[in-house]
This record gives C-alpha cells, structure tokens and sequence, in this order.
C-alpha cells in the first residue's frame, strides 16, 4: 500500500508575543516545527504500513530550510520525502494545486493522509482541496481508520456524534489530533533516516500554468486579554454562589 502524507512547516506558535504596541504577531527569529496533526497523520501512515507493507512518502510545500524538518518525519518511519521549495506568498488554493500537482507526478497511491488543520492558520482546507482537485473521495476528521483489502473504513468525529464511513481507493483522509500518539525516533532511526532519500521539486513543473493568489490576507493582529482577577473569599458555598453568578453574568453560563 503506497500512502502519501502531506506535511507543513509551522512556526512554534507557543512561542509567538504580540508586540503591544502594532498589536501584531512577532514572527521573527521562532523555531520552526511541522504540524502537531501532521505527525499524527504520518504515525497513521506507519501504522498502516506495518499492517500491510507498502510504502510512505512525504509531500511538503515550504521554504528550502523546511529540508531540516522533514528529517524528523524520515527518522519517525517514513520511506521518503519531497520538498517542493517556495519562497513566494501562497495560499490554500496554491498549495493544494502543488500538492496535487505532485501526487500526479508520483503516480499511482492507495492513501492520501493529512492533518484536518495547520496548527497555525487552522483552515483544515488542505485536504478536502486536494480531493477536490485529484477528484477522488475524502473522508475527514477520522479519529480511527481500519484498512482491508479493497475499502477503507473511518470513525469521524462529528462533534457530538460518531460517523462510520466507508470508501474505496484512492482516498484522501484527514485526521484528527485524537487519532494516534506520534512515536518519538530513536538515535539509531535517527541516523539511518540520513540515508533516506529528500527530493527537491520545482514547483513549476508541477504546475501547467502560472499560480494565481485567491485569497489576500489583509489583517494579522491579536487580541488583548485583560483577566479581571476576582477573588472571591467567601466561605465556600457564598463563593461558588457568586462565581456562577459572575459567570451568568458575563454570558458563560446560561
């Protein structure tokens, strides 16, 4: 079974400030990472693998410095990786179709695997775009898979309620942060990932025409948060009596 898992590179986002005067994130000088759901994907991809053999690649879209992070993801259990540097402005649509565009150049798959979001912008467009544009099924926010000989089988996690659903192959699945623990490599998985090959592929190439900008991002702020700091040093049944009303008051509690 050859499974692709698209993976993104992020910023830490536990380590962004707002400036407090721009009221902007600063984003320069954080550690870069790939995307919590991402590892989530790929560790179900490994789990798939060792159920049925097969075959693991890693499609990431990104800047060249993202050539780093992908070793993690080789040393985690992946066959190989391609990266498809890009260091121009792009959106979901741009890189759905560079994704797409690299999935019809590997050729034939069984799986398509991703995040259901980036653990930055957390659109979780990436997939259901990818299907769209590949035009085979989706299934998203699996929370558990099982794959047999011909379908694949998916427990969605639809809030409040559970959905089994089936499909046949190829499809493309996200999954959600509940799915799986992601392993941590040992030192030895380490330094054998230095063996496995990453790819590097002109995003040209994959595309037969000129990529064009969708959306326009127009604003990135954050937003204050004063805490109010009540204390409340009643007795206990007075205290907890006036936190929920407190709390009915500023509309957490109906």
């Amino acid at each position: 079974m050859i499974t692709i898992v698209c993976a993104k590179q992020v910023v830490d986002v536990s380590e962004i400030k707002i400036d407090p005067h721009t009221k902007k994130p600063i984003l320069q000088g954080l550690s870069k990472k790939i995307s919590d759901i991402d590892k989530n994907a790929l560790e179900e991809a490994i789990k798939i693998k060792e159920k049925n053999g097969g075959k693991i690649i890693v499609l990431c879209v990104g800047s060249p410095d993202a050539k780093e992070r992908l070793k993690e993801l080789l040393a985690m259990g992946a066959d190989e990786a391609v990266l498809i540097p890009f260091e121009e402005t792009f959106d979901y649509h741009m890189v759905a179709q560079l994704l797409a565009g690299a999935v019809k150049k590997l050729g034939s798959f069984d799986l398509i695997l991703c995040g259901e979001a980036s653990i930055d912008l957390f659109s979780g467009q990436i997939g259901p775009r990818l299907a769209g544009i590949l035009n085979i099924p989706q299934i998203t926010y699996a929370q558990k898979i099982t794959t047999e000989k011909n379908k694949v089988t998916a427990e969605r996690n639809m809030g409040e309620n559970i959905v089994i659903t089936e499909s046949s192959y190829p499809v493309v699945i996200t999954v959600t942060k509940e799915i799986n623990t992601p392993r941590l490599p040992s030192l030895m998985q380490i330094l054998g990932s230095a063996q496995k090959p990453i790819h590097e592929w002109n995003p040209q190439s994959l595309l037969q025409e000129k990529p064009v900008l969708t959306t326009k991002v127009v604003e990135l702020s954050g937003i204050s948060m004063h805490r109010k700091n009540i204390i409340f040093k009643d007795d206990l049944d007075q205290s907890v009596h006036k936190l929920v009303d407190c709390l009915i008051h500023e509309g957490v509690l109906r």
